[in-house]
């Protein structure tokens, strides 16, 4: 099993419709992170952000943020996507 399909099932992840996978890997800090952004639909008609992040190999945490419309959790998701390229995670462990 890669990181991405571990990261992937150790949040819970089943079908998301956005899914964005972020590594950030620093040897020399002992640093191996990653960080997993999904937009689903919810049972309602809203939409939901998930996030879950941890150290790779771990279970990591999780949080959902519930939002009225898909647009607002894409945007939500985008947000926190720039934040997180800016502070130096990268789309997958070879570019790091």
């Amino acid at each position: 099993m890669d990181a991405s399909a571990a990261a992937r099932d150790s949040c819970g992840m089943t079908h998301a419709t956005h899914p964005t996978l972020l590594f950030h890997v620093d040897p020399a800090r002992n640093m191996a992170r990653f960080y997993l952004l999904a937009v689903e639909p919810t049972l309602f008609g809203g939409s939901s952000l998930m996030r879950c992040w941890g150290r790779m190999g771990t279970k990591g945490q999780m949080k959902i943020d519930l939002f009225d419309t898909a647009v607002e959790a894409r945007e939500a998701s985008r947000k926190l996507r720039h934040g997180k390229l800016k502070r130096g995670y990268r789309r997958n462990e070879e570019n790091s």
